[in-house]
């Protein structure tokens, strides 16, 4: 006989699938091979979905599950936009799994979040769409493209954000945005008898700007925070790589890339620095580690990276040295590379690095037969190159030139700020001031004001601001 207490799903499980999996997981989009919108759909795949969730625990604890996609350790670093689900999760869904299932009172169930549509970020400025769709054959094959998209712009522009739009949701994987000078890759478009031309790990030149956008599913875009641009020189194209995953049906794309403007002056740039190895060799039928080291000459506030290789990609760490502690700084700990889940990851907070400070990134390749994904069999030497037989070091890093208080200024999304008096996305000597002379002569006030989450704003709060820049 079914417990009285028993889990159920309109109750219990709902929230969580509803939360965390229907995103993509529905029609249309890159999971819709497998929806999971309602408690029948749920049910019919509740093995699938416990298998994809439980990761490799010991059933206490659940690491490294297929699902969410989130590559990243999260018990080496705090990063933005984590996707996971929490253990009390998992165990809940496992446990409603073993005991039977049930449904539970439809009228309880979970409402569907309301899933954006279009731009997550909203109006854009400008919308560029490719000249003409792009056929995707239903081969079970992944297909690369790179697409040249014209600005028109005759002077540079500052950017907040550079959106992108699949056209398909079901074929596009993940996209990734340059600038390039007008005519850079006439010729690779010539060469090539479909719209665009095939590209695989990069863009088919090197005369590109720093990455200006991406798409990932499940990622969203967001505008750079205040003060902080990238910038499209004039007279440029954009170059757009776009990963079609494989498909048993032929289909077609038409994606767009929505560009927002800077409203007010750029403070401050955002500037790239590539940390990247030409040279290596990977030997068949061995592990071989690469470790390449970014010294770093000047103050810089980072702010995000993106560490990536092909097939034979095993794990990647990421950590920062600096000379004034003698505490290493971790960023990022992949220990299961999955080619077909990359993503830009940002900090919480951007992270100071003084002048002398060494950021490593290790690599280490598996060039055997137990990778099941080597593309060669039997495993043959393997360097440096942009095709799927090929490997690469590359992660380029985002970074500002640091002022004082960067260490406070939060990258994510927030109403706002607890502290931020003067809504500069900074917390030092300016916002006490602010206080004070609202304390003093009054003024519209915010939540950021109170401090000490007393409902009041007097003195009180602004020693407890004093107290938080201090201690940063």
């Amino acid at each position: 006989m079914q417990s009285v207490f028993a889990l159920n799903y309109s109750e219990d499980i709902s929230p969580i699938i509803y939360d965390n999996c229907t995103l993509c997981h529905r029609e249309g989009e890159i999971g819709a091979f497998l929806p999971l919108t309602n408690y029948q759909e749920v049910f019919e795949n509740r093995y699938w979905i416990s298998y994809a969730i439980s990761g490799n625990g010991d059933g206490s604890r659940h690491g490294n599950p297929i699902m969410p996609p989130w590559p990243a350790d999260r018990s080496y670093s705090t990063l933005l936009d984590e996707m996971y689900l929490s253990e009390d999760e998992i165990h809940s869904y496992l446990e409603w799994v073993d005991e039977g299932a049930m449904q539970g009172d439809p009228a309880l169930e979970y409402p569907m979040p309301d899933y954006p549509t279009g731009s997550a970020i909203g109006v854009p400025d400008m919308v560029l769409e490719l000249e003409e769709s792009y056929f995707i054959e239903g081969n079970f094959q992944d297909d690369y493209r790179c697409f040249v998209l014209e600005t028109g712009f005759t002077e540079d522009k500052d950017i907040a954000a550079l959106e992108f739009i699949p056209g398909n949701l079901e074929a596009v994987h993940h996209a990734l945005i340059v600038a390039t000078p007008e005519g850079t890759t006439d010729a690779l478009e010539a060469e090539d008898p479909e719209y665009g031309y095939d590209c695989f790990g990069g863009f088919g030149t090197f005369n590109i700007s720093d990455f200006l956008g991406g798409y990932a599913p499940g990622v969203r875009s967001r505008e750079w925070p205040n003060g902080l641009a990238q910038q499209i020189p004039a007279n440029s194209e954009l170059i757009v790589q776009i990963h079609y995953a494989p498909l048993g049906s032929d289909q077609t794309d038409l994606s767009s890339v929505n560009i927002f403007f800077k409203e007010e002056p750029a403070q401050r740039y955002v500037q790239e620095r590539v940390l990247i190895n030409f040279t290596f060799q990977l030997p068949p039928n061995q592990l071989t580690e690469v470790h390449e080291v970014w010294n770093v000459y000047q103050d810089i506030s980072l702010i995000q990276f993106l560490p990536h290789s092909h097939l034979l990609g095993k794990s990647w760490e990421i950590f920062a040295l600096t000379p004034t502690s003698p505490d290493t700084i971790p960023l990022i700990k992949i220990p299961q590379w999955d080619f077909d889940w990359q993503f830009w990851y940002s900090p919480e907070y951007m992270i100071h690095l003084p002048q002398g400070s060494e950021v490593h990134a290790i690599c280490t390749y598996d060039n055997t037969s137990n990778n099941p994904d080597n593309p060669n069999n039997p495993p043959q030497w393997t360097y440096w190159g942009e095709g799927t037989e090929d490997e690469m070091f590359f992660v380029p890093f985002r970074y500002v030139d640091y002022q004082p208080g960067d260490e406070n200024f939060y990258l994510g999304d927030l109403e706002y700020i607890l502290g931020d008096v003067n809504n500069d996305s900074l917390l030092n000597v300016l916002d006490v001031v602010s206080l004070v002379n609202l304390i003093l002569n009054g003024g519209e006030t915010t939540p950021a004001c109170d401090v000490n989450g007393d409902e009041s704003i007097n003195v009180l709060d602004v020693v407890t601001l004093v107290n938080m820049i201090l201690s940063s």
